[in-house]
């Protein structure tokens, strides 16, 4: 299955010759340049940071959810656990049930199997990135192994379903909210797409991922709480759809990719997003800048993944114009100086933000803006904490380059 659906990276590319890339397409001469400047300049500012995580996690062993449970899960050590990040105990009634708190994080709650769905994208996203850069097989050779311990082997396998997602101690056994606790896989996917097409990835093994993909998408659609989260009003309708989109791209289903195409033309942009390109159901939260940041990831996300030779996400537009293009127009003097931000400040974490936004080098490549890559690379490439590594869904640039096999 090839990597890139857009006829943009296919445009682009068509002028910056690599391994395992043509086409056909031209397009002129000065379009062609700044094209082959933002491909350039993405993998010159990855390539040191890709390979030396990369070798970092040559020494990590796979840890998929078995290896940790929580006592107050209903599932079993198969099945994905987490906890409801904001809620916490009741002073009033400590052995009570849970109360919330928007935008405070309870440490005291169970978290290992998220952070594991975390440290597998982070992983084998790293490792496949470098594989790409380095043409080296232990990379890829390493990505494998911790792709086989989630999907394949039946002693670590995770079960293909979020039943357990964030539930709340004294309210529920899981929740719909809970499912953007698998965004991370968003990039799994990215990385198998790479691994398939090299020796090290086997047949039968890239079959059974498939099925799992298929299964665990299956469950997204037709479950209530997978229904509930489609239909959720902010980000996390958003980053639903980026999920079930990269997933039925992945397992090539046409007809969810249409089913997310028309939900994120008649739905999700008409709902979300105002007329001056902010997001209120965002700005709204205690974190108003990162969540407008990370909603506008979702967007930027979901409309590369739907773009094909007939639908061109980022150019769709609503009749009064609000689309990607206004988003991000929006959001740009504000990620230029923070300062300016005329909301209030989020109430935790603020100094971290905003980060290499995916959202920044997707408007780079896709309409050509050169300048968002200089906004992006002057933004830092660190996670100082885990909520900044939490809240930057899309961490591997080199997997949406279009590459199906190393430039060397």
């Amino acid at each position: 299955m090839k990597m890139y659906k857009s006829i943009w990276i296919i445009l682009a590319f068509s002028a910056f010759s690599l391994t395992g890339f043509s086409s056909n397409q031209k397009k002129s001469e000065k379009t062609q340049a700044v094209d082959k400047q933002i491909i350039e300049k993405i993998i010159l500012a990855e390539k040191e940071r890709e390979i030396r995580l990369a070798n970092s996690f040559m020494k990590t062993e796979p840890v998929t959810v078995t290896a940790n449970s929580c006592p107050r899960s209903a599932g079993g050590i198969h099945d994905y656990y987490s906890e409801a990040t904001y809620w916490w105990p009741n002073p009033a009634d400590p052995n009570g049930p849970y109360i919330r708190k928007d935008g405070l994080n309870n440490p005291a709650n169970f978290d290992y199997h998220r952070q594991a769905i975390s440290q597998l994208s982070w992983t084998v996203g790293a490792l496949t990135s470098a594989y790409l850069l380095t043409g080296k097989a232990v990379y890829a050779q390493k990505a494998v192994k911790h792709l086989k311990a989630w999907f394949v082997n039946p002693e670590t396998l995770m079960n293909p379903n979020m039943l357990y997602a964030q539930a709340i101690k004294g309210v529920n056994t899981g929740r719909g909210i809970g499912i953007i606790d698998g965004i991370p896989f968003i990039e799994v996917t990215k990385s198998v797409q790479v691994l398939e097409n090299s020796p090290y990835l086997s047949k039968s093994d890239n079959e059974t991922i498939h099925i799992w993909f298929r299964t665990f998408m299956n469950w997204l659609n037709t479950h209530q709480y997978g229904i509930d989260e489609m239909n959720a009003k902010n980000n996390h309708g958003t980053w639903w759809h980026a999920q079930v989109a990269a997933y039925a791209q992945f397992v090539g289903d046409k007809a969810i990719m249409e089913k997310c195409r028309k939900h994120y033309t008649e739905i999700l942009l008409p709902t979300q997003m105002a007329q001056d390109g902010s997001l209120p159901l965002e700005i709204e939260r205690t974190k108003p800048y990162s969540y407008s940041l990370f909603c506008l990831d979702g967007f930027a996300t979901l409309t590369w993944l739907l773009t094909d030779n007939e639908f061109n996400g980022w150019k769709f537009n609503l009749p009064d114009g609000r689309g990607m293009q206004k988003g991000v127009d929006y959001i740009k003097p504000y990620v230029i100086d923070k300062t300016t931000w005329p909301f209030k400040k989020d109430i935790s974490h603020w100094d971290e933000q905003p980060g290499r936004r995916p959202f920044m080098f997707f408007a780079a490549i896709i309409q050509q803006q050169p300048e968002w890559i200089a906004i992006w690379e002057k933004c830092s490439a660190d996670f100082p904490s885990d909520e900044s590594l939490r809240n930057m869904p899309v961490k591997n640039p080199i997997l949406w380059l279009g590459l199906t096999k190393p430039v060397k």
